[in-house]
């Protein structure tokens, strides 16, 4: 038997300066609805996430709160594994920056980029932002309200010289160019990779990789005044859950390079272009895309702490329920994309999308089978034209639904799901099996068996966006928890007729106009 093809994707590890927000979930929920897909699908995934716990605006958040910066990540890291179980995750992993593991990687990475030349000690001086953990060139800057400067993010910066270990990024110009022109699907969205391929074509500088100003992070190998720049410490996790060092068997040979690496906007530039220029600098391969997802706004307004407007997702699961959250989150706004979040729209999506389209279909349905089937799956009579115009879109979804996934278009495999809902909806509305009943018993058993599998392949592929209410509806047509998979899609898993079902329940509640704050 033939292994499974591997996947492996990674989220952002998220900086532990601050309680996890709406942003921390998105991210790691594509992550995690791609992950389910893919193991449905027979591939062998490996998902990690994790948190980042280095650097000078952790040591200072930490100072602020008068902790120790160790205390202070293990208590700020446990919100991040927090979110994970609310949110339901299936991360096969959760890395932190802090652990020996990751020590070992990130030194050993240097040591192999320095053994090839591409380190030097210089001096740094130059513009600095705490907040972003990034350098910036003059031009790059803009005068604040106030005379200070701030970087294209509106954090402040401010001058910092210092000794400093450089690595040699103005070298990998046509390097990086050649990568992003023999792999189109690199970078992600189209918009991103403009941007990236723009800022190569700039010009590239050495890169500044060490700090002597303060002390929580990495130590540089063989000289520990200094230690190493967040990013180069913080983009080596992903190497690091794959095994790294042991590049020659073990998990770094089986899942690396990573398929996707999942990031906001804002730090394509760190993954895109430092990071591929990192591994190929120590003789390694480059990840394979890097997908940068956009921002949400709430109602309008950029999200932000000073305006006391952060989105809890932690609060929207408590008020809205798991699986709604996460299909508004993956279904309102096309991925790659800004978006707005607003109380009132994500109302309209569960009572629309899910409480009368999805929910009312399998209630209604499941119903009628509970009341006029003894509660068994119906026997499939002769099919009409009718039938099998529904049953092939049915059977069609997967193919429908997979190249969207593997381009990372949620909003459109969910488009393709909603698809054939709204075409169940208007078969029942059409055929009218509460009318078949007293006139033509057995053409009503055919439309609900008809529904009845269709229910199971809609339930089967909203699997990866909404697990909780798909188990619960694969339970209600019958569906044994190893017939799940996508390879069950096909005639050998049909609903068997005769077999009892469950009472039905509904799947999703609805909300009154009036909650939607």
């Amino acid at each position: 038997m033939a292994e499974p093809e591997r996947f492996y994707l990674t989220s952002p590890i998220y900086y532990v300066n601050d309680v996890p927000h709406i942003g921390h979930a998105y991210t790691t929920l594509a992550c995690d609805v791609l992950a389910r897909f893919k193991r449905l699908d027979g591939y062998d995934v490996k998902f990690l996430t994790g948190t980042d716990e280095h650097g000078q605006k952790v040591e200072k958040s930490a100072r602020d709160a008068g902790m120790d910066p160790r205390a202070f990540t293990d208590k700020v890291s446990a919100n991040f594994r927090d979110l994970g179980r609310v949110m339901d995750y299936s991360n096969d992993d959760f890395i932190r920056t802090t652990e020996e593991r990751h020590t070992v990687a990130c030194q050993e990475l240097w040591r192999r980029i320095d053994d090839n030349g591409h380190i030097y000690l210089g001096t740094y001086a130059g513009w600095y932002s705490v907040r972003d953990e990034a350098f910036y060139a003059e031009d790059e800057l803009s005068d604040g309200a106030d005379g200070k400067k701030t970087a294209p993010s509106g954090a402040e910066v401010e001058w910092v010289e210092e000794p400093s270990y450089f690595f040699r990024l103005s070298d990998w110009e046509d390097r990086l160019l050649d990568l992003y022109e023999s792999n189109p699907a690199f970078i992600a969205p189209r918009s991103r990779r403009n941007e990236v391929i723009s800022f190569v074509k700039g010009g590239l500088r050495d890169l500044s990789v060490s700090r002597t100003s303060f002390k929580w992070g990495v130590p540089v190998p063989g000289d520990d005044q200094h230690i190493m720049y967040v990013w180069l410490d913080a983009l080596t996790n992903y190497i690091t859950a794959a095994g790294y060092p042991e590049t020659a068997s073990g998990d770094y040979a089986t899942y690396w390079p990573a398929d996707l690496h999942m990031v906001g906007k804002d730090i394509v530039r760190f993954h895109a272009v430092y990071w591929p220029a990192f591994l190929m600098a120590a003789g390694l391969e480059p990840p394979r895309r890097v997908f940068a997802h956009g921002w949400w706004t709430n109602e309008g307004q950029k999200i932000s702490k000073s305006l006391g407007n952060i989105i809890d997702p932690l609060q929207l699961v408590e008020k809205y329920g798991l699986d709604p959250v996460r299909y508004f989150l993956m279904r309102e706004v096309p991925f790659g994309n800004d978006g707005d979040f607003s109380h009132a729209s994500m109302v309209h999506r569960m009572n629309g999308d899910l409480a009368n389209d999805f929910g009312n279909l399998a209630q209604r349905v499941l119903s009628m089978i509970n009341k006029n089937c003894d509660g068994r799956v119906p026997a499939l009579g002769a099919a009409t034209g009718d039938d099998e115009a529904l049953l092939a879109a049915a059977h069609g979804l997967y193919g429908a639904i997979s190249p969207h996934m593997d381009e990372q278009a949620f909003h459109e495999a969910l488009e393709s799901l909603w698809a054939v809902v709204r075409a169940a909806n208007a078969y029942v509305d059409h055929q009218a099996p509460w009318a078949l009943r007293k006139d033509d018993p057995e053409r009503m058993g055919s439309v609900l068996y008809v529904l009845a599998e269709v229910i199971r392949h809609l339930a089967i592929l909203a699997q990866p966006f909404m697990p909780g209410a798909a188990a619960r509806l694969l339970d209600q047509v019958g569906v044994d928890d190893g017939k799940r998979a996508f390879t069950d899609l096909g005639p050998e898993g049909a609903l068997v007729a005769g077999v009892a079902l469950p009472e039905p329940a509904a799947l999703f509640p609805r909300f009154a106009e009036d909650e939607a704050s």
